[in-house]
Parts: structure tokens; sequence; C-alpha cells
């Protein structure tokens, strides 16, 4: 199976055992000319392409957001061709809907936030609402929480906004999810959408302040979350999942 990988954590893979695929692996800018870094290898029979969007070239920022997000997804589908998307990534979770510091969820739907398009059918397609890509054994074998994803490009959360995700009743929100899905529906390739909380949307803390706290500890489950998903995957069809 080919396996493509595209993350969002400042140190995705960060397990001992992670660190040892990466360190067999060379990563190269992914295509020539674009910020992105890509690593790939074989593991556990399955070749992997994980994909970093990597430093925006101008602020030396990481490249967040559905416009990165949409053209990685584009690229690595057009030349990677991967049976299997996985986007892996840090979210901000609503304590309302069962959302904790350190939960691992797997996205059973997406959906866009900050898209208002008040025209007949022009709003749904600004919501771009759909469902993921089901994987029912994943969830049973490794027991990680399923919720809804919402998808916007603030960090933040302004009324509209908290009004559409109301709408989308969605446990976590992100900055490329749905993007992702978007490009991944469009060329049919199954994609799986997997996000760690670093941040309580609708608890007490400052977003910024909270998710600067938590982003080492939390990335470093997320990190664990994948590769559980991984070595699951590893010797299965498609249809297993």
């Amino acid at each position: 199976m080919n396996y493509a990988g595209t993350s969002w954590s400042s140190d995705f893979f960060g397990c001992s055992q992670a660190n040892a695929f990466l360190c067999r692996c060379t990563p190269n800018r992914f295509p020539k000319g674009a910020p992105w870094t890509r690593y790939h290898g074989d593991y556990k029979g399955l070749h992997i392409d994980l994909v970093w969007p990597g430093k925006d070239p101008v602020l030396g920022v990481d490249s967040v957001g559905t416009v990165s997000a949409a053209l990685v997804t584009y690229a690595s589908i057009q030349l990677l061709k991967p049976d299997l998307i996985i986007n892996a990534g840090t979210a901000g979770g609503f304590k309302a809907r069962g959302a904790g510091i350190g939960d691992v969820f797997l996205a059973s739907d997406v959906a866009f936030h900050d898209r208002r398009i008040p025209i007949p059918v022009f709003d749904s397609y600004g919501i771009g609402a759909r469902k993921t890509f089901e994987t029912p054994n994943i969830v049973k074998e490794l027991n990680l929480k399923v919720g809804k994803l919402s998808t916007g490009d603030s960090l933040d959360m302004s009324p509209h906004d908290e009004t559409a995700i109301l709408s989308n009743e969605a446990t976590v929100k992100d900055m490329e999810g749905a993007a992702v899905a978007y490009v991944a529906d469009l060329f049919s390739t199954p994609a799986i959408f997997v996000k760690a909380v670093t941040d309580i949307v609708d608890g007490e803390k400052p977003t910024a302040e909270e998710f600067l706290q938590n982003l080492i500890s939390v990335t470093m489950a997320l990190d664990q979350a994948v590769l559980q998903v991984v070595d699951f995957i590893s010797g299965k069809c498609i249809s297993d999942l």
C-alpha cells in the first residue's frame, strides 16, 4: 500500500520508533521549488510518503491554513498516487462536546466554518460538508474518539465562526482538514484525519496561549496515535480499515 501522510505538527512522528523510520529516509523538497519537505521509505510493508508543508519562504513560520493544505494534497495525489492519505495535526476542542487537552480524534465528518456565501446552493458549497473515509476497525481497535471536524483559516473564533461551528456540530476545529478532504474527494482518494487537541475553544484560557502551552506534549500524543494507526494499517487492505 502506498500511504501519503500530510502533517501540520511542528514535530511529527516524534516517538523513538518513528524517528527510527525518519532516520532511514532522505528528506527532499517536494516538488522542486516548493517549501514542502517529503520523507519517503518503507515501513512494515507500507511505502510511506510523509509530506510536511514546511516554512513560509518570506516570514519563516509554519505554512498552516487551507491554501497550503490544498496545494500539498493536490501535489501529493498527482505525483505520489497514494492509496490512502492521513492528515495528522493539532486542533482546538470543545469541552461541551467532550473534548479535552491531549485527546486524539478521528474525524467522522468535515466542513468549513468561515466560507459564507449567502446564495442558494453556493451556501452549501461554501460549507463543504462531507463524510470522511470510514475506518470502523481502526476506531474499534485503537479506541480513538470520533467527532466532527470544522475547518477555517483563523486560530481564534469569531462570532460568525462560532455560529457556523455549532451548526456543523463540530467537536474539534482546525485550519486544514476540510481543504484536504475536498481535494482528496476530487480525485477519489481515501483520506482519514487524526487530530489531537491542544486548546479548549470554549474554555477560559486564551486560545493562542493554551495552544503554545500544550503544543509539545500534545504533539507527542499525536505522534504516538498516528504510529498506532500506521501499524494497524500494515498488512491490510483499504476495505479492512
